[in-house]
């Protein structure tokens, strides 16, 4: 069978690559013209993207030509002038056919609604499932809903199952292996103080879909070099009162229950979401490290273990209203609100080793850490529609704070002591963010159009950190940290359509004004400065199922949270990391060559991308002159270097070969190289230069099968190798991982049980090997969470499990609203 796949694969290659060369050199005929259209939802009269536009003859069953509707609902199709039955279709509506119409010209056939087919809503169809990932030219976009392996999971969860996106096992994302990506929520930032943590409090089963967006435009924040992950939650669309509820539980220890609730009327849509967890991830981790003389020798060891046991409850909800104040205008306010509490157990054992590879003595140090998160966040959302189709104003606004208290309790005893020594640290945060934006579209002459808007964005950020040393504060250790940032920004774009291509420029200024003061030690540090992003994106509507694109822009990654605070962790007492108040932001230029092509069973995207970032961060490792019991301390601190080139290639494929099976695959190979040194004075008023010139090749991918198997039982596999990769001070190993779902609808598929494995060979860790000459060499590994199993039930009432819910208004920075469609 694996042979056979090759094959496949081989001929689809082949296939692409001739039909990509026969699309461009072909030539219409003069009798050819051009029908086009537009197809809308007949109560709603929201455009249906992605509907079906049929022309068949009377002496051929087989359709003769055909398309489908662009994110706008609009179709434009090449025929024979002739004598044609039209048929256009969308899952889940009825047919709208016309009968035996004569072409002899270029024709726009008006509008065409669809009415949705109650038949056909209460049916379970294998072929009216929604596809996981739906590829498009300028974005992927990830519907949550069909994927079994992340029920009773989190938005880690989640993000960890999409194409181009990885999690590593301390829940920092990367996006085609860049970790500088923006997560936004709703379009917005999230307002949580730890994003990852954050990330991990809400349940999967509250988001709609993911858009993954690697090069986005003028409109868009410019904060991310990586791009963006814009996470859309559940909000609730259809007419009555519906629902799904779930509840799950797992081992090592793990519960939940969910449930999102609208009501919808013609004037109003109340929805919510509610979410609470009750979990356990135990985790595990070794750094095994020789310390080296001038010569490169051994002259001692230290052989570190840990194991943690990280206990959490959290409650996540939101609740919302949209009001419809006429059939132009619409507003929308929401209330989020999340809380959590969690113990977290990290037990390290350092063995000393001498030089002979005899044991000296143990140590062990008991880090309990109790911490206590709440933010409380209000958004809301103004729309008004003007009379010309797409000319629209909308006015966000949002306003959240965040708390997050973490304290220790550090045991500290030795084989080699009587002593016990007891550390105590606290690490108080507070948060408050605001936000402001304006948006206005303005069509112009057919084929064009013109955006233009406003964003403030200020966060105001206060970090208390303090060690107390057996009773006595240690001031080494102790420092508040003031973060105040200020972004105003403006933006415009022009969008136009010529033939089969299209065109957008656009262009965003950004004004910032940072303020990072560490109070303890009256350090006051102010960054003001304004930066042009331009993006500039080409499209070539090669034919009506396949594209080809070339884009351009200029992003900017800024410092914040742990990689600023030089005070914020003493789990070990050896290993220590240390953030930076005086590093840059990091500049980005992106340019992305796209292509696009769908066959009926497949649809197959690629991208070749070059990155090339200034000031890009880099973590360097460091004496710091200090030792513990002989054994030196080791810093590990973010630096800024001079520059980083990044380029890359990747593929993604959705492929249907049968209507019980569906396959998605996504690969990406990329090559790093950085250029610069860092030049510190050390402990000894040396100057030390350690030069990061590295090139590193490296490449991930990811496999996801769902199969449907007799009595309607679902099975979703999936599968992640990220291969390794070199860096200056070492490098990390490759990593294999799998995950495995089964799910069966119920009560008369109203219910749905579903049982899934997250990690099934337990392999998922990160491993690392660094070298520092004359200094020391280590091993370690990491694993954030086990091997974990988890049974989830849902329950639907007045939801049908397959229903296409009703398209929802256009959000900014959802990835949909506002971008230029031809």
């Amino acid at each position: 069978m694996f042979l056979e796949m090759k094959k496949i694969n081989s001929v689809l290659i082949l296939v692409l690559f001739f039909n990509t060369l026969f699309s461009y050199a072909q030539t219409s005929p003069p009798s050819k013209i051009k029908i086009t259209g537009k197809v809308v939802e007949k109560i709603t009269k929201q455009p249906l993207e992605y509907a079906t536009v049929i022309f068949l003859t009377a002496d051929n069953p087989k359709p003769v030509a055909g398309g489908i509707t662009n994110a706008k609902g609009e179709f434009d199709i090449e025929i024979q002038t002739g004598i044609y039955d039209i048929k256009v279709e969308f899952i889940s509506f009825k047919v709208n056919e016309i009968k035996q119409k004569n072409f002899k010209s270029n024709t726009n056939l008006g509008t065409i609604s669809l009415e949705e087919d109650a038949n056909q809503l209460n049916e379970v169809i294998i072929r009216t499932e929604r596809t996981t990932v739906e590829i498009k030219l300028d974005k992927k976009v990830y519907n949550v809903g069909s994927d079994l392996l992340v029920k009773g999971g989190t938005v880690s969860d989640v993000l960890d199952n999409i194409p181009s996106v990885s999690v590593d096992i301390e829940g920092n994302v990367s996006l085609r292996g860049n970790d500088n990506v923006r997560v936004l929520i709703d379009g917005r930032p999230s307002n949580a103080i730890n994003i990852a943590e954050a990330l991990r409090l809400i349940p999967a089963d509250a988001i709609e879909k993911v858009e993954v967006i690697t090069n986005p435009s003028a409109r868009y924040d410019a904060e991310g070099g990586g791009g963006l992950l814009n996470i859309i939650l559940k909000k609730g669309k259809n007419q009555g009162l519906n629902g799904t509820f779930i509840a799950s539980a797992g081992y090592p220890e793990n519960y939940g229950l969910s449930g999102t609730l609208n009501y919808k009327s013609k004037n109003f849509n109340l929805f919510t979401t509610q979410g609470y967890n009750d979990r356990n991830n135990p985790g595990n981790a070794i750094t095994n490290t020789d310390f080296l003389n001038s010569n490169n020798e051994i002259i001692n060891s230290v052989n570190e273990s840990r194991t943690n046991e990280r206990f959490s409850k959290g409650y996540n909800g939101n609740f919302g209203i949209e009001w419809n104040l006429n059939e132009t205008t619409s507003w929308t306010n929401q209330v989020n609100y999340r809380i959590s509490n969690g113990d977290n157990i990290d037990n390290v054992f350092q063995d000393f080793i001498n030089s002979d590879n005899t044991f000296n003595y143990r140590r062990n140090r008991i880090n309990d850490e109790i911490s206590d998160n709440e933010s409380f966040e209000f958004a809301s959302n103004f729309v008004k529609k003007f009379k010309k189709e797409g000319h629209k104003l909308t006015i966000d606004g949002s306003f959240s704070k965040s708390d997050e208290l973490n304290s220790a309790i550090i045991t500290d005893r030795a084989t080699n002591t009587s002593t016990v020594k007891f550390d105590n640290t606290i690490n108080d945060q507070s948060q408050n963010r605001n936000l402001f934006q304006v948006d206005y579209v303005l069509p112009l002459k057919k084929g064009s159009q013109f955006e233009a808007g406003y964003r403030g964005d200020f966060i105001d950020l206060l970090t208390d950190y303090s060690v107390i040393n057996d009773g006595v504060p240690n001031n080494n250790f102790t420092n508040s940290l003031e973060y105040k940032e200020k972004v105003n920004a403006l933006y415009s774009q022009y969008g136009l359509k010529i033939k089969k291509f299209s065109f957008l420029f656009g262009l965003r200024f950004e004004d910032s004004n940072i303020q990072i003061n560490q109070l303890a030690t009256n350090d006051f540090n102010t960054k003001k400065y304004n930066n042009f992003f331009p993006s500039a994106f080409f499209t070539y509507e090669i034919s009506d199922k396949s594209s080809a694109s070339v884009s351009y822009s200029r992003r900017v990654q800024r410092p914040r949270g742990r990689l600023l605070n030089p005070f914020n962790n003493l789990s070990s007492n050896i290993n220590i990391f240390v953030g930076n108040p005086d590093l840059d932001p990091s500049f980005t230029d992106a340019i992305d060559f796209g292509y696009i092509k769908r066959w009926e069973k497949l649809t197959f995207n690629t991208s070749l991308y070059v990155n090339k970032t200034t000031d890009a961060f880099q973590f360097a490792r460091r004496e710091s002159g200090d030792f513990v019991n002989g054994i030196p301390i080791t810093l590990s601190s973010p630096i800024n270097l001079a520059t980083e080139y990044r380029t890359g290639f990747e593929f993604t494929l959705n492929y249907s070969p049968y209507k019980w099976w569906k396959l998605n695959g996504n690969f990406n190979f990329f090559r790093n190289e950085t250029q610069g040194n860092f030049i510190y004075t050390d402990f000894s008023n040396r100057v030390i230069t350690q030069n990061f010139d590295n090139v590193a090749t490296s490449w991930f991918t990811r496999i996801t099968s769902k199969v449907t198997l007799p009595y309607k039982i679902d099975w979703q596999t999936n599968a992640t190798y990220n291969g390794p990769q070199d860096n200056a001070q070492g490098r990390s190993l490759g990593i294999i991982a799998a995950n495995l779902a089964f799910s069966k609808d119920v009560l008369k598929d109203k219910g749905t049980v579903t049982f899934n494995i997250s990690d099934v060979f337990n392999s998922r860790k990160r491993i690392m090997e660094t070298f520092l000459p004359q200094f020391s060499s280590s091993y370690s590994e990491m694993q954030w969470r086990v091997r974990q199993f988890t049974v989830a039930f849902t329950y639907r009432f007045n939801k049908p499990k397959n229903e296409r819910e009703k398209q929802p208004r256009k959000m900014q920075n959802d990835g949909d609203g506002g971008d230029y469609q031809g």
